[in-house]
């Protein structure tokens, strides 16, 4: 702990000759000119002057020591495929990509739009995109398409590169309608690239949609050189979520970018070149595009890409994965594990798993039992962290390449270098530093590489919404409560709001889901803030049980629910005890396993719960809508 807390703050206080260590991680086709330059904070700019380039970082400069060994190791249990492709075969698809971007009109700074399943192809093109000095912006594949036409919209992409159809739990979802429609709601004139799977039936507009396999097959051998680009040239955009219905188009830059990522695999990940990277996330993610695509390869390694479900053909499937190709690091979500939970524990037994050194989840705030359970079942430490789409890296963790403190349960352990924690009153701005006082976790600038240089073509929504909104300071708001310990870990409450107001007292829902999650008859829980006419708020628990609701009947589930007040009351007092506790059969979840608790806010105050565009099972909606009414 001491020799991090030194290596933590040297990278504050001597924040250009720590960063300049970093930045040897990474190749510069020409070097920087300046490592940090703050004087138009907070639009920070990192590294400005050097000339890179990602694609060369993840593929070219491996060629020489590691053309044959593994890249990417593509598993579908959707279509029953499996393929690798060495550093050498990737080489020769991503330029073929990158040729056929440049044959449909796309060149530096113009933007591609990816709206694809989880297939070797959309990285290929995230990859030739950076190649050519192209921004690629992903859309999470199956988007419905009116959020499709508002990101095609603000994005203006020259091309699309699209596909038939993904596949989830064996359905079928056609992507090439929603892409049409979307296009003609946005009025786009992007030329499109489409990949054939033979999953669905799809009409083509000619002289607008091309075939990529005949494509590709026209363009063998192509060989295209690697745009070197100054580091503070926009990678890509990314959007997510905001609190209008904007969404926020975060933009990424290439060197601050690059040199993050490759830090964070030596010093949080402990990784290295040769060894096999597993993020069960989609490219659609931020953890996507930095832990499946970017830094695995920028790190040397293989990465593992997987399209499927967790539970598909049976709960065995990660760890079957994790054994056959010898994975050593796994990266995936606490909702993704709280699923596997309620299958037999003997899956996490059965695979040899003596490759995998640690299991990382980040997503959402991990609760207790759930780390003891994965950890227990599979042998090896279990590292939780704390991180944003804003930020491409984490904020908070245990850094395993630096750092031998133990994990301390509930908490993802401490602000990672670069980063400048603190916490704040949200009313009046005074700094927090007293051990246990909650506030809103903030980051002082600047910011580290890698992290958000603006929002897409608007920097005062990026001023305003991320520096501006706790007085009297310019600070980064992550809009996430928490606390620290006396010795400096930090423990997430949750979002600003699902902090509730009970009766003039905040609670965080977060706390309430960790008492109901220790009853061992619990296996999910979500708790949410609903407007209560004396209290102000209330708090509602929604319980899946690890029995089914038919197993436990009305008596069984009359005690569960006794019991899960009891013990709200024995662990926080009686003013936290919910309103109500729901026994329900699932929650909602988007595809990549996070909870989506707004959605279950709306359902209980009566609203619409807006954009489902992710959600994994809209059949989820009726059955909470129902429990809520019996």
């Amino acid at each position: 702990m001491v020799a991090y807390a030194d290596f933590h703050r040297r990278s504050l206080v001597d924040r250009d000759g720590f960063w300049r260590e970093q930045a040897a991680l990474i190749d510069w086709h020409r070097p920087f000119d300046s490592v940090c330059d703050d004087s138009r904070a907070p639009h920070t700019r990192w590294f400005a002057g050097g000339l890179t380039n990602l694609c060369h970082n993840a593929i070219d400069r491996h060629l020489a020591e590691r053309a044959d060994q593994p890249a990417l190791i593509y598993v579908s249990t959707e279509t029953g495929q499996e393929q690798t492709y060495t550093y050498a075969q990737m080489h020769d698809e991503v330029q073929r990509m990158a040729a056929i971007l440049q044959r449909l009109g796309v060149g530096q700074g113009d933007r591609v739009l990816i709206y694809m399943p989880m297939v070797p192809q959309a990285a290929f093109a995230m990859l030739a995109c950076a190649r050519i000095g192209a921004l690629h912006s992903v859309v999470f594949g199956g988007f419905a398409a009116g959020s499709l036409a508002t990101r095609i919209s603000d994005a203006q992409p020259a091309a699309i590169v699209s596909a038939d159809a993904g596949s989830r739990g064996g359905k079928i979802v056609p992507y090439k309608p929603m892409l049409d429609e979307a296009l003609a709601l946005s009025g786009s004139a992007a030329q499109v690239l489409l990949v054939d799977r033979g999953l669905a039936p799809m009409s083509r507009m000619p002289g607008r949609d091309h075939d990529y396999a005949a494509l590709r097959d026209e363009l063998a051998g192509a060989e295209v050189a690697c745009a070197w680009v100054d580091a503070t040239h926009a990678s890509y955009t990314l959007y997510t979520s905001g609190t209008t219905g904007k969404p926020k188009g975060v933009q990424r830059d290439t060197g601050g970018y690059a040199v993050a990522l490759a830090a964070s695999m030596r010093h949080i990940f402990d990784a290295r070149a040769g060894q096999v990277f597993f993020c069960t996330s989609d490219i659609g993610w931020v953890v996507g595009h930095s832990y499946i695509v970017y830094a695995p390869l920028i790190a040397g390694m293989a990465t593992l890409m997987y399209e499927g479900l967790p539970v598909n053909p049976d709960a065995g499937i990660w760890w079957r994965l994790a054994e056959r190709y010898r994975v050593t690091h796994m990266f995936s979500a606490p909702t993704a594990i709280r699923v596997l939970k309620k299958h037999d524990a003997a899956l996490l037994r059965e695979y040899d798993l003596s490759s995998l050194q640690r299991l990382f989840l980040a997503g959402e705030p991990l609760d207790e039992p759930t780390a003891q359970w994965i950890g227990e079942g599979l042998g090896v430490p279990v590292v939780d962290n704390y991180w944003q789409t804003e930020t491409g890296w984490p904020i908070l963790t245990i850094a395993q390449g630096v750092d031998s403190s133990p994990g301390r349960l509930g908490s993802p352990g401490f602000a990672m270098y670069g980063y400048d924690a603190a916490l704040f009153d949200p009313a009046s701005g005074e700094e927090l530093t007293e051990p246990g006082q909650k506030g809103v976790l903030a980051l002082k600038g600047p910011l580290p590489p890698g992290c958000l240089q603006t929002l897409w073509q608007d920097d005062a929504r990026f001023e305003a919404t991320y520096w501006h909104s706790i007085p009297g300071r310019q600070v980064y708001s992550t809009f996430d409560y928490a606390t620290r310990d006396a010795d400096g870990y930090y423990f997430i409450l949750g979002r600003a709001d699902d902090v509730i107001n009970v009766a003039g007292h905040r609670l965080g829902t977060r706390e309430i889901e960790e008492s109901i999650a220790g009853h061992p008859g619990v296996a999910e829980v979500a708790v949410v803030g609903v407007q209560d006419a004396i209290k102000g708020q209330a708090a509602l628990a929604f319980v899946v049980p690890r029995r089914s609701l038919s197993e436990l009947g009305d008596t069984g589930g009359s005690q569960l629910v006794r019991e899960i007040g009891a013990r709200v009351d024995g662990h926080l007092g009686a003013l936290a005890r919910p309103r109500a506790v729901h026994l329900v059969s699932a929650l909602p979840k988007t595809r990549s396993g996070k909870m989506l608790r707004r959605v279950i806010q709306a359902i209980c105050e009566g609203r619409e719960p807006g954009d489902l565009t992710t959600l994994e099972d809209p059949a989820v909606i009726e059955h909470l809508r129902a429990r809520l009414e019996a």
